[in-house]
């Protein structure tokens, strides 16, 4: 019986996904890369061997999970013949990527750590990319994105803090 070899690629995407439960469990500061690597089952200098520092190991996490929401949306919108209905789709999908603790909270901890200077402009960089991603895939108005984004960091903060079912701005089951 052989051992199944892990290409390196397919070790980095364990590491990422490593990465981003440990930063959302602890934020960028108080996370190691032997936490990361342990999770990960890799030895912490194989971390640095693909990624070469925690900072840059943080930001592939953020495209990660900004990249997710980006094909999410795209999904969701795709085929649709109205802004409108591109965006309620968008907003559904959105729904369902709240159910992943874990990327919410990185979010949460990616915006905490843009205070960073080395990884501000990336991580802001990301979020207007999203941001006009919306816009591109919606085709909807400026002041709709705005509102859909706002109401997606409304529920951001819902999911994050756990909050009961009268805090949300619709029953999440009708999502």
């Amino acid at each position: 019986m052989h051992a199944v070899r892990i290409t390196s690629e397919e070790r980095r995407d364990q590491l990422i996904d490593a990465a981003v439960a440990e930063f959302a469990a602890n934020g960028f500061h108080a996370t190691s890369t032997t936490a990361i690597a342990k999770r990960a089952g890799i030895s912490q200098p194989y971390v640095y061997a693909l990624f070469p520092n925690k900072h840059e190991l943080f930001l592939a996490a953020n495209l990660r999970v900004v990249d997710r929401i980006r094909t999410a949306f795209a999904e969701a919108a795709r085929g649709l013949p109205t802004p409108e209905e591109r965006l309620d789709a968008m907003g559904h999908a959105y729904m369902e990527l709240l159910e992943n603790r874990e990327e919410i909270m990185f979010q949460h901890q990616a915006n905490a750590a843009a205070g960073d200077p080395a990884l501000r402009e990336s991580v802001r960089r990301e979020f207007m990319r999203l941001v006009d991603d919306v816009g591109r895939l919606s085709g909807a108005p400026k002041e709709d994105v705005c509102v859909f984004m706002a109401k997606g960091m409304f529920l951001n903060v819902i999911a994050a803090l756990d909050l009961p079912e009268a805090y949300w701005p619709m029953d999440p089951q009708d999502a």
